[in-house]
């Protein structure tokens, strides 16, 4: 047992009325004694069980990604900066992940990017990024950290696979199982950035207090290009049955939408942030509403995923253009959304994305 885990503990389980948060550093040690193992697993459950409850702060979140960056795994700089896509780790149980479709545009336009995730796991044992990959021919649980710099510095793709690359952090999934519900935890991968050096977090939501939450562990933690998305079910993926509700603090990427420029209102709820921005998208302006595309399994996900690639048009296809196109236009990329959408379609339907896979493909399969 650790005794200054039960200090730490005692402070953020005493109940409603004289429980306090932890301040960074706190926060920051809490997550190293359970992630080094000297805190006992009754130690541990109960501290996820009291910040379920209580939710954690800002500040508490930023301590906790201080310790990933000190203990986890961490892509090496390269010369451009990546996108981040944060996607929950639990997966996927209703609609088909759009974020590899996502990551296969941006990169062959140029833009690199990282991406991570686990196994499945709870609580909602969906769908994970790692099967969707291995389906695409892409097994990033073969690979060392190493290997994924590799690819990532030659080819522009990253993933990094918590029981491959970050052992400490997968030991406490099965924490995930037992309490039944996500610790504070899954809230930080979301915006958790493996990678040394400056890039732009994407982070997913369903909860508009998670935003904020978000928004005040960048602050913290001095991240200034990020971008937040109410996405399909907690993920970075643009809805197209409804109004995409987007956050933006790029302040090296200027705003431009042409057709509709009213969909920009600027927005500032406490965090006196002079740079961030609501934008609020709706699919039909620009032709791409329509129902979401209901997932139904991993091969079938797969198949249509390989039809997109090689070029047929379907609701799928329109799925990934309206994805694919605004992250080229928030990658500047692209001048406009309008030239976004147009460039995904064109990178797609040309075949430029297919060979992408392709080449980084070759590499697994010769990496040895």
């Amino acid at each position: 047992m650790s005794d200054r885990f039960r200090d730490l503990l005692r402070q953020v389980g005493s109940g409603t009325h004289t429980s306090e948060p932890l301040t960074r550093s706190q926060a920051a040690e809490a997550m190293k004694l359970m992630l080094l193992g000297e805190a006992t697993p009754a130690q541990i459950g109960a501290f996820f069980i009291a910040h379920r409850i209580r939710r954690p702060t800002g500040e508490e979140l930023a301590g906790m990604l201080d310790t990933y960056e000190q203990i986890g795994p961490q892509l090496q700089s390269v010369a451009s900066a990546p996108f981040v896509l944060g996607c929950p780790y639990d997966g996927r149980s209703r609609t088909a992940p759009m974020a590899p479709l996502t990551a296969l545009i941006l990169v062959t336009a140029g833009v690199r990017v990282i991406l991570h995730g686990g196994q499945r796991m709870p609580t909602k044992e969906g769908i994970p990024l790692i099967e969707i990959w291995q389906g695409l021919g892409l097994d990033w649980s073969k690979l060392s950290l190493a290997q994924v710099q590799k690819v990532f510095a030659e080819l522009g793709l990253g993933f990094v696979y918590l029981p491959q690359h970050f052992l400490a952090a997968e030991k406490l999934v099965t924490y995930r199982r037992e309490i039944g519900k996500r610790p504070p935890i899954a809230t930080m991968e979301l915006i958790w950035k493996p990678y040394l050096g400056q890039a732009t977090v994407v982070s997913g939501y369903v909860h508009p207090p998670t935003e904020t939450m978000f928004r005040q562990t960048f602050h913290w933690r001095g991240v200034t290009d990020f971008i937040t998305v109410k996405g399909l079910e907690g993920s970075c993926d643009l809805p197209r049955d409804r109004t995409c509700i987007i956050g933006l603090h790029q302040p090296s990427q200027q705003t431009q939408i042409v057709k509709y420029p009213t969909k920009i209102l600027t927005q500032n709820p406490g965090l006196d942030d002079i740079f961030f921005e609501r934008l609020l998208l709706h699919p039909r302006d620009y032709g791409f509403d329509g129902r979401e595309i209901t997932l139904s399994s991993t091969p079938i996900l797969i198949e249509q995923i390989q039809t997109v690639l090689s070029g047929q048009t379907s609701e799928f296809m329109k799925a990934a253009i309206w994805n694919g196109g605004f992250y080229l236009w928030r990658a500047g990329v692209c001048q406009d959304l309008e030239s976004g959408l147009s460039s995904a379609e064109s990178l797609l339907t040309e075949g430029k994305v297919q060979a992408k896979l392709q080449e980084i493909q070759d590499y697994f399969l010769n990496r040895d």
